[in-house]
């Protein structure tokens, strides 16, 4: 490889889509999605149940195939064995095993298969590496322990270990918060930020919470019926005339106390409109922070 070509792929996206579409026979589920996620993003997927998200996270994992273009650091999925993309992609899907009669220890190691021969023996080195992820995600007390002994809180933690002992670059996450309570949401979150800040790792997750997602990601991809309806910053996405868009319900959209993103709040249909004049917010479709001069002023 040439200098210029190793500077060309340091600069490509970690996760790029031009056309893509996928389906079940008559009925398309992904509709002509083009978009890139940049190496060490936080780039979150929101949308209505039933828009595609997670069959969108299974065509980048590589699990089902597509029709269009995906590249994957540069270089097309195609390109890569299933064991090879899992040394580059790691993917922790929304419904995990609590029934495995195996140890924490023995789950996470199990992250090591994409990096072993043949027969498949844990090294030396592999054990390091599981060790060493147990610590970044806080469950080496927990090694011992088996799955259906852990809480939800526990068990999302051992399986962002397991992703993290193939070294990933890039890490996939359906729903990781999804259950748990506000303490574990947020030791999830936190983690999360922690892979990307210190480690590098582009995380590419899904979620239902706008309020988390505005916190944390970079970037958000809001999709309905499979197709993309908005792609850009939390502040960018996350408007009073997109989600009304999007969910079919009312929604007020305000400035966060806690830094420059968005808090959304859902309205009650018994409130109505009369809780969004009250609030400070258009009914006509443009945001304003509470205290701006309301409509007709």
């Amino acid at each position: 490889m040439s200098p210029e070509d190793r500077i060309l792929k340091n600069k490509s996206p970690a996760v790029e889509t031009r056309h893509l579409c996928y389906g079940y026979r008559d009925a398309p589920i992904l509709k002509d999605l083009s978009f890139a996620v940049d190496r060490g993003e936080f780039f979150i997927l929101i949308g209505p149940n039933g828009s595609g998200k997670t069959t969108l996270m299974k065509t980048l994992a590589g699990i089902l195939g597509a029709t269009g273009s995906l590249k994957v650091l540069g270089r097309p999925a195609a390109e890569f064995s299933r064991k090879a993309l899992a040394r580059h992609i790691a993917f922790v899907p929304q419904q995990l095993p609590v029934d495995f009669p195996f140890s924490v220890r023995e789950v996470v190691l199990m992250g090591r298969a994409p990096h072993q021969g043949i027969l498949g023996f844990e090294t030396r080195a592999d054990t390091a590496v599981a060790l060493q992820v147990m610590a970044v995600t806080d469950i080496l007390h927990l090694a011992d322990r088996r799955l259906n002994c852990l809480s939800g809180g526990e068990l999302q933690r051992v399986f962002i270990a397991k992703a993290l002992c193939q070294e990933p670059e890039i890490l996939l996450l359906d729903e990781p918060t999804a259950f748990l309570d506000l303490a574990h949401q947020i030791q999830v979150m936190d983690l999360l930020e922690h892979l990307k800040q210190e480690k590098g790792i582009t995380i590419i997750m899904v979620s239902h919470d706008l309020n988390l997602a505005a916190m944390y990601g970079d970037r958000l991809l809001l999709i309905q019926d499979g197709e993309i309806l908005s792609l850009g910053t939390p502040n960018e996405v996350l408007t009073f005339p997109v989600l009304e868009a999007a969910y079919g319900c009312v929604l007020l959209t305000e400035k966060s106390p806690l830094g420059d993103f968005p808090r959304v709040t859902t309205v009650p249909g018994r409130l109505g409109a009369s809780a969004l004049n009250r609030l400070g917010q258009r009914t006509d479709g443009a945001d304003f922070l509470p205290g701006d001069p309301s409509p007709g002023k």
